[in-house]
């Protein structure tokens, strides 16, 4: 097999593909050369980057192909065959940009938890025809204290047919927190380090085990309840990345109160809607935190946020403040007395043990705001057996995760991924996970690396933007480290373009990480759509196929399924247990969003390709929100902020490539009658959005604008404004039927102005 796989280094290729790869009878050998067969076939389709060919090859290359996705053309995916392959296996390096896939090592495949596209495919087929078998083995492997009933799930996800409504596991009593923590201590593994905590500043570090971890998070768990804080009760958490932050959410999880966390880069404007809107019980928060060489004070913006809310009849009562010493002290902490507690005051007063609130799998877990078109943030809702048995799995088979393995996400947990993937996914796995606090490239850009070298990381999850940042710093700030641990690289957050994904794999992981690509929502609760390590070959900047349960089709414009090679709009046919049940109180605008375009499937919002292979490529979003950084920043918030400038009187906001950081935005704004533009209120406006949203939606570009383009109902016309913002001027279209066509040329010529 060895000698198979490694074909290139051995001068009796020739020979071996004359005597087995074409074999006539291939097709129907028996099972126990199945896998000998597979390989035969692969390596017929490989065009070797050593140059070697073979006559019998290049005869039967349109007759063979890789047996191990002929069966996907008969799943949902509608894939197609490959014809041939441009290839290297892990190991190698991506030398040119012909190489498109990168094959698992026999290595690593034989070792991984699913080895081989066969295997794949087998439980793939498995989760699509039986989802309630395939789930319920799974969900058997955790701790419930009643098993659900003889229905595993209930779904509607045709809106002509009712409302909408996803239920899994209902009727099952568990609790996420005491499957995250007490199962793993009960088990024997108490001193197994939980969270390497590494702060801002060189030198700077923490460690907590399992069993220190239990002990604080029923501290903060006791002092909820002893304030007020019952089951079902909101909580919002602003806090920076702190071990404090997965601890509070682990508290809440285990006395069945709700956590919001809030991005500690919101500014007090966007965390005053979400208190207005999930009117918690206490307001958690730190003094201040240091991230590079920038104090960011928090305090000052909730107090102003609180201050806000109760104008629109929210009191907060509590605002439970860590002492951040590192940051800021407690003199020059701006306080107010009855309502602010320092949380070292309390929290260590309480006992070490606090009872588990039982839950039903379909109680609120927590409530996380996203951006949404309309400029209102959307409460997206997710319950507790659901989402902890897909963010446990997707955790364990996408990054081929083993106990052994030091797993560092470098999201932050104010956004879905450092819920799933910092927090609960990996903690549900017993993992020892790093929490990174300050920024990736103070105090220069090796930061990063040094803590992979520090910590022995095995498994990296980062985000595009983060990877094109590094590049630009050049490969030495990379390379002076060893990074020899790293077994897995993951991406997530946006597309990766294939030339990060190559500098990725070739520079960060020497090439021989294979990278875990993956696609899914807030919304999703975790993964969608990603490569399994060691099973699947790889294409740079493909996040390749479906995970298990998940059906992705790809509509047109109608509503309906495009199969083979296409591009369009990627929904989903079916649930699946990590799916979101609602927006938190606001169903019908859960059902006008995402499944009301296109009824009987989930609409994504993201455009998709699916090449010739099966392969998906996601394109990025269709509707009026932005992805930067990551960051989901919807185009009507941006629009609102502007506006609310007494100097502007209308604008628009759209989303153009950015080499860095995926989108930036580009405002076109038309400033009141009499109003001169100048650079000082450019940077005025730019401030607003600052102020009003927070630094990561400011921005980039302010496009003066006298007008702007309109069809003759009013309704703006984006796509040309697109164009504009893009330089694509010779793919403007027809601008005559828009009410004042001049506009156009006009904001053409103040383009670069």
């Amino acid at each position: 097999y060895l000698l198979l796989f490694y074909f290139p280094v051995f001068q009796t290729y020739d020979t071996m593909l004359s005597q087995i790869a074409f074999n006539p009878i291939l097709s129907v050998t028996p099972p126990l050369k199945k896998e000998k067969n597979q390989l035969c076939s692969l390596l017929c389709n490989i065009n070797c980057r050593s140059g070697r060919t073979n006559s019998m090859a290049s005869n039967h290359r349109t007759n063979n192909y890789l047996r191990h996705l002929e069966s996907m053309k008969i799943l949902p995916s509608g894939a197609g065959r490959i014809p041939h392959l441009n290839a290297v296996i892990l190991g190698e390096s991506l030398a040119t940009e012909e190489e498109e896939f990168v094959l698992p090592s026999e290595e690593f495949a034989s070792k991984a938890l699913v080895q081989s596209p066969e295997q794949y495919l087998e439980m793939y087929k498995r989760s699509i025809e039986d989802p309630a078998g395939f789930w319920s083995e799974i969900a058997s492997d955790f701790y419930w204290k009643q098993k659900w009933g003889d229905q595993v799930y209930h779904e509607n996800f045709d809106v002509t047919k009712g409302n909408i409504n996803i239920e899994w596991f209902k009727g099952g009593i568990t609790n996420i927190c005491y499957n995250c923590v007490d199962r793993h201590v009960e088990a024997g593994l108490g001193d197994k380090v939980a969270f390497y905590w590494e702060g801002n500043e060189l030198g700077v570090d923490a460690t907590l085990t399992y069993a220190q971890l239990l002990d604080q998070v029923c501290q903060v768990a006791n002092y909820l309840k002893d304030i007020g804080v019952k089951k079902g009760d909101s909580v919002i958490i602003y806090l920076p990345m702190l071990m404090e932050l997965p601890i509070t959410m682990l508290a809440c999880a285990r006395i069945g109160a709700v956590h919001s966390v809030v991005f500690a880069g919101f500014s007090s404007e966007s965390l005053s809607q979400r208190i207005t809107d999930c009117k918690p019980k206490v307001v958690i928060t730190s003094n201040a935190v240091k991230r590079g060489s920038k104090v960011i004070y928090l305090k000052d913006i909730v107090d102003s946020a609180i201050n806000d809310s109760a104008k629109n009849g929210v009191s907060i009562d509590v605002c439970l403040t860590y002492d951040n010493t590192l940051a800021l002290t407690r003199e020059d902490t701006k306080w107010k007395e009855g309502r602010d507690i320092w949380w070292q005051d309390v929290i260590p007063q309480y006992p070490t043990t606090c009872p588990v609130e039982w839950l039903d799998a379909e109680d609120p877990l927590f409530l996380l705001y996203t951006s949404g078109s309309t400029g209102k943030p959307k409460g997206v809702v997710h319950t507790t057996g659901g989402y902890m048995v897909y963010t446990a799995t997707t955790f364990k088979y996408a990054f081929d995760y083993k106990p052994s393995d030091i797993y560092w996400c470098t999201a932050d947990c104010g956004w879905i991924t450092g819920h799933s993937y910092v927090t609960y996914g990996p903690i549900l796995n017993g993992a020892t996970v790093v929490l990174y606090e300050g920024a990736p490239n103070y105090p220069d850009a090796g930061r990063s690396w040094n803590i992979v070298d520090k910590y022995k990381v095995s498994i990296f999850y980062t985000a595009p933007t983060l990877v094109r940042s590094l590049m630009q710093y050049g490969d030495e700030h990379v390379t002076r480290y060893s990074r020899k641990s790293l077994r897995v690289l993951g991406s997530v957050g946006e597309p990766i373009n294939p030339s990060a994904w190559r500098w990725f794999y070739n520079v960060v992981g020497d090439s021989r990480c294979p990278i875990s690509d993956t696609w899914w929502q807030t919304e999703t609760g975790g993964f969608m759509i990603t490569p399994l390590p060691g099973a699947w070959p790889q294409k740079p900047g493909s996040a390749t196929c479906p995970f298990f349960g998940v059906e992705p089709v790809i509509v047109d414009e109608k509503g309906v399924a495009i199969e083979g090679e296409c591009s369009g709009y990627l929904c989903v046919k079916r649930s699946w247990p990590g799916a979101f049940r609602t927006l938190y109180g606001d169903h019908e605008r859960y059902e006008t969003t995402y499944f009301k375009p296109f009824a009987g499937y989930y609409f994504s919002g993201d455009g998709c390709s699916r090449d010739k292979d099966g392969y998906y490529w996601l394109t990025g979003r269709v509707d009026d929100v932005i992805n930067v950084s990551g960051h989901r920043i919807g185009t009507a918030e941006v629009e609102s902020a502007l506006v609310s400038h007494p100097k502007c009187a209308e604008a628009a906001v759209v989303g153009v490539e950015h080499e860095v950081k995926g989108q930036s935005i580009y405002a076109f704004v038309t400033l009141v009658d009499g109003v001169p533009y100048s650079e000082e209120l450019r940077k005025d406006l730019v401030l607003t959005v600052r102020k009003q949203i927070g630094a990561f939606a400011a921005p980039d570009k302010i496009h003066w604008a006298p007008g702007l383009p309109k069809t003759r109902s009013g309704k703006i016309m984006r796509r040309i404004l697109r164009k504009i913002a893009s330089r694509q001027l010779d793919e403007l279209g027809d601008t005559s039927t828009l009410a004042e066509p001049q506009v156009v040329n006009q904001l053409i010529e103040l383009a670069d102005q």
